[in-house]
């Protein structure tokens, strides 16, 4: 395995190994906090091009942090994080962005003034520089129900609706790395397992993501790799099969 050799690190900060080509995302020893609230504590996460990775742990421990971390919401205490073999902590929101990192935020955050047709050509983009990239077309072919809505407006749509609507968004942008945050919270199981499908049908095309969400027997499959946080800290990693093979771990850290 060959390591990128073009980061530099700060006069004050400890060394750390050059990332791996091969990972799409890699974050090492990150720690981040609120204020004089410090909330995580040296999280490694490895997510590789092509691949699937969870973020997994209950409520509070650390999850949307992290995310928000990656995406130049929070800037760390400490640790690096680099994105298409270039670091990226420490750059604004949106020239992360037009690197190909989207996020499906927990909550949506749809445009709820605009209708569906303008929330999703608003931000479309080929980040990816793809032959076949996402197009409007596409994203209603992926979830019909949107080309039934056209013309609604953000806030007449159902949870679900509005949901497929973020990810349809998010898509739009033809990110390299797609990290959906609570991708099936609060919805009807109907939804979910369309939301479930969408996912697979992603992964299938070879979409890199990392999702995060409570419905484990749904994730394993999805992704190749599971990182748990337990109060801010990485509490366990490991593949799908040895996760699905420890129970214990579940009931330990997921409170299934």
């Amino acid at each position: 395995m060959t390591l990128s050799q073009t980061t530099t690190e700060g006069a004050n900060c400890p060394a750390l190994p050059p990332v791996a080509t091969d990972a799409l995302l890699e974050v090492q020893g990150l720690e981040v906090a609120y204020g004089a609230s410090q909330v995580l504590f040296g999280v490694n996460l490895s997510v590789p091009a092509g691949g699937g990775a969870t973020l997994l742990g209950r409520n509070g421990m650390g999850k949307t942090t992290t995310v928000k971390a990656m995406l130049g919401l929070l800037q760390p205490l400490a640790g690096r994080i680099w994105f298409r073999g270039e670091r990226i902590d420490g750059l604004p929101p949106d020239r992360i962005a037009r690197m190909g990192l989207a996020v499906v935020p927990e909550g949506r955050q749809i445009f709820p003034n605009l209708s569906v047709r303008e929330n999703l050509v608003a931000f479309a983009a080929n980040r990816r520089a793809s032959g076949q990239p996402w197009t409007l077309d596409g994203v209603l072919h992926l979830f019909p129900r949107l080309g039934e809505r056209l013309r609604h407006m953000g806030n007449q749509l159902s949870g679900g609706e509005q949901q497929m609507l973020a990810i349809g968004r998010a898509l739009m942008t033809n990110p390299h790395l797609l990290i959906l945050d609570e991708a099936t919270e609060g919805l009807a199981p109907l939804v979910r397992e369309d939301i479930w499908h969408c996912l697979a049908t992603l992964r299938a095309q070879g979409q890199t993501i990392v999702v995060i969400d409570k419905y484990l027997q749904r994730l394993l499959p999805l992704a190749s790799h599971h990182t748990i946080l337990e109060k801010g800290r990485v509490a366990w990693a490991g593949d799908s099969t040895t996760l699905a093979a420890q129970p214990e771990l579940w009931h330990r850290y997921l409170g299934v």
